[in-house]
């Protein structure tokens, strides 16, 4: 095992995730911070409501990418005998994390970033596609249902895990995916925290879904 090619690679798993889309987007293109309005979070979510579905798109498109590519990045460590190929899904899931850590608290813009929710997505599609997508269908029947991303994403997070328990086709021998699924809904919903307490209070935005924004 080669532990400064692993460091490095941890580091760069976290600055990939910490590339503040949103902000950058915002800044470079329309000339707005997005963490100085709305929910004052740097994610898709806030950009969709402040800048519109296009700039929306990219910034969830995008977000989701930094969470598959830092997760996939271990995938080609075995080729080099850095590690050893029955411990991919150990680095996956550890360079997952830190994508999504890079995501919440970027270094790039003062540690300010988003809830994680579109660089999760790309972390559980790396690592496992059939459950991501089922949970990907959960957090759509939600959103339509109830009209709230916020408990679109945090149903879909704790779905994630549920998946992987007690689908026969989803399950893995390895335990550990089922551990950090249960770790990775927590933090969503961690995250997700101020807008529990506005769905208590009445006060959480819905999503337009049908305007042309």
């Amino acid at each position: 095992m080669n532990y400064i090619v692993i460091i490095f690679g941890m580091l760069l798993a976290y600055l990939i995730g910490a590339i503040p889309t949103a902000v950058w987007v915002g800044k470079w293109f329309y000339g707005k911070d997005v963490r100085d309005f709305g929910s004052g979070n740097a994610g898709a979510t806030n950009t969709f409501r402040v800048l519109g579905k296009k700039a929306g798109s990219f910034v969830m498109a995008f977000d989701t990418f930094k969470g598959f590519l830092a997760t996939s990045l271990p995938v080609f460590l075995p080729k080099y005998a850095f590690i050893l190929p029955e411990n991919i899904v150990y680095f996956q899931l550890v360079f997952g994390v830190l994508a999504v850590l890079g995501h919440i608290f970027p270094v790039y813009v003062g540690f300010r970033g988003g809830k994680g929710v579109a660089t999760v997505l790309g972390m559980v599609l790396a690592l496992h596609l059939g459950a991501s997508l089922a949970a990907i269908s959960v957090f759509l029947v939600v959103l339509l249902a109830f009209r709230y991303v916020s408990v679109g994403s945090m149903t879909a997070a704790i779905s994630f895990p549920l998946f992987l328990a007690f689908i026969p086709n989803f399950r893995q021998e390895n335990p550990t995916l089922l551990i950090f699924s249960i770790i990775i809904a927590l933090l969503i919903i961690w995250t997700h925290r101020t807008n529990i307490q506005k769905l208590r209070n009445g006060t959480e935005n819905k999503a337009n879904l049908f305007s042309k924004k």
